[in-house]
């Protein structure tokens, strides 16, 4: 039988790290199923999903755990293969407006109203084309409830102050 696992991994960035892990995961017969990696602010972290065979599994935590040593950090969390999700659709989004502080905490605000789900979420600041002002941008996938449209979802956002831009994408 086989286990699913999500790691989390959190260190000094380095040439390496990547291949460390799969490293480790190959000797215990681990399969690698989804990830998320980024660089940020000269640190690495990643959040992975593997399977291991249940015979494995122990050896494989024990093995990770070693990697300690070299300087990451790493959680372990045994999971359930599938979670039955209560979402009808997946909503793709990205929003553009004046950068302020505090604009996460609202967004979330508003989504949670809905009871929408945040699936996925990237986020940067960039300079404004014609001037030297920042813009908050974010990219999220959502997880809508079936009594939610995305057009609800939209006017939430919409509503906040600095005027954000949405534009939505089904999938």
């Amino acid at each position: 039988m086989q286990m699913s696992l999500v790691l989390t991994v959190l260190s000094d960035d380095r040439p390496g790290l990547v291949k460390m892990l799969s490293d480790v995961l190959k000797e215990y017969q681990g399969n690698w199923t989804e990830s998320r990696m980024i660089h940020l602010a000269g640190k690495f972290a990643g959040l992975l999903m593997v399977s291991v065979p249940e015979s494995e599994f122990d050896d494989l935590v024990s093995a990770l755990h070693d990697l300690e040593d070299d300087g990451l950090e790493i959680s372990v969390d045994a999971t359930a293969s599938e979670i039955a999700a209560d979402t009808v659709e997946t909503l793709e989004l990205e929003v553009l407006g004046q950068d302020s502080p505090g604009i996460i905490n609202r967004m979330t605000n508003q989504l949670l109203t809905l009871s929408v789900n945040i699936e996925e979420l990237s986020s940067e600041q960039r300079s404004a084309p014609m001037s030297a002002e920042l813009l908050f941008y974010a990219k999220l996938s959502l997880g809508l409830p079936k009594d939610v449209t995305a057009q609800q979802v939209q006017d939430a956002l919409e509503e906040l102050p600095n005027q954000l831009m949405v534009d939505i994408n089904f999938s």
